[in-house]
This record gives structure tokens, C-alpha cells and sequence, in this order.
């Protein structure tokens, strides 16, 4: 991890899907509504043959249910990590910019934190609308401008310029790019098994109470 520097600032960016979420709330919808094979599309992507933006935006074109069909089954099935809220109290009280960055969309992102009430959190994720030929995903970087690949290392490297000291929390492929920009670093899944692989340094986690108690004695 890298050295804190002399900034008092701390931003917590802090992927959703798989992270916040035990499961990829994204998958749940596309198994649920997509009327083509979604996977064979994932699989491209897993092989580096497509970039994570135009996966979801080619994958979520073939939705053409409504936003309330797939929020019932976000909001019926998705679960949330154990310890995120005694996390989110942490963050507030220490004075720590809580930041969701997602490659998953800001329409479901946004129910599921107000379920629970944490509708209050900065979101950055897909920007979604719904057609009846298919969902628009559109990604928008931090200056405005359309993202298609390293949404979230855009954001991480705008952070770091702004002077904050970064903690990264995540669980995917994604995270790993932006991940090794940061001070400090939570990983699971198949970002925890990437890390390791490259021998980089981070803390493992399975709930949330895991980074609030490293963070703590930080």
C-alpha cells in the first residue's frame, strides 16, 4: 500500500456489486430478463476481448422489462454484506467521503442503499435508461465525458489529484487497476485472488466489520 502522504483527507471508494452485495446484482438481472445468452458476451469480456463498459451496455440492451420488474427482483434478491451499516456509521463519524463506484447501473444501486437506508451516499455507476428496444447504459467520467474502459480508475485518479488519501474496498477484476493507485487496500473474490497472484498487498475481508476494525486501528 502506498504511503499516506501529508493529507488529512480520507475518501472510501467502494465498489458495489459483489462487494456491498454478497452476490452481482447486475448478473441477477440479466439471468432474470436479458432474451439472449448474456454469457457468451461475459465470457469475451473475461477474456479481454471486450471492455467491462461495452459488456453492460451490449449485455443490458437485450433488457426490455421495466424498471419496477427489475427493481422486484433486486430488491427481492440481492443481500447485503454483513457489518456495511456499523461501516457506513464508521465512515461518518470519522469524517471519511463514502463513495460507491460502480460499474453496475445507478437505477438498482440507488433502491437497494435507500432499502436500507443509506440513500444518502454518493453513487457513481452506469447511467441507465429504459427503452422499449433495451436499456441505454452510459458511462460518464469525472469530467463529463463518456467512459468505456477504467470507469473506476477514471474516478480513483481524479480522488488522488484532489489530495485524498484513498482506502479501495472491492471484489472484482475491475477493482484491481484502480486498486493498486490507492493508500489502502480491502479485497475479496476474485480481486483478493488476482492480488495475491501479483504479490500486492491488501487485507482480505468477508464482512465489513473486517475493514471497519483495520481501519480503526489504522
Amino acid at each position: 500500500m502506498k504511503s499516506s502522504g501529508k493529507t488529512g483527507k480520507t475518501l472510501v471508494q467502494c465498489d458495489f456489486d459483489g462487494t456491498i452485495t454478497e452476490e452481482d446484482v447486475s448478473f441477477l438481472l440479466l439471468d432474470s430478463f436479458a432474451d439472449r445468452d448474456w454469457r457468451q458476451l461475459f465470457r469475451i469480456y473475461q477474456q479481454g476481448g471486450m471492455s467491462v463498459g461495452r459488456f453492460n451496455q451490449e449485455a443490458f440492451a437485450m433488457v426490455r422489462a421495466s424498471r419496477e420488474s427489475l427493481l422486484k427482483v433486486a430488491r427481492a434478491d440481492a443481500r447485503i454484506r454483513a457489518g456495511f451499516g456499523e461501516f457506513v456509521d464508521f465512515c461518518n463519524q470519522k469524517d471519511f467521503r463514502l463513495v460507491v463506484v460502480s460499474n453496475g447501473l445507478d437505477f438498482y444501486i440507488k433502491e437497494l442503499l435507500n432499502l436500507i437506508g443509506m440513500g444518502g451516499i454518493e453513487v457513481l455507476a452506469a447511467r441507465t435508461h429504459f427503452h422499449p428496444e433495451g436499456l441505454d447504459v452510459r458511462y460518464i467520467g469525472p469530467f463529463g465525458n463518456p467512459v468505456d474502459d477504467e470507469f473506476k480508475k477514471a474516478y480513483t485518479e481524479s480522488f488522488l489529484k484532489e489530495g485524498y488519501q484513498v482506502v479501495y474496498i472491492g471484489n472484482g477484476i475491475s477493482d484491481v487497476s484502480p486498486a493498486r493507485e490507492c493508500h489502502y487496500v480491502f479485497a475479496t473474490g476474485d480481486m483478493l485472488a488476482r492480488f495475491r497472484e501479483l504479490n500486492l498487498d491488501c487485507v482480505p475481508f468477508t464482512t465489513f466489520r473486517t475493514v471497519t476494525k483495520s481501519l480503526q486501528s489504522r
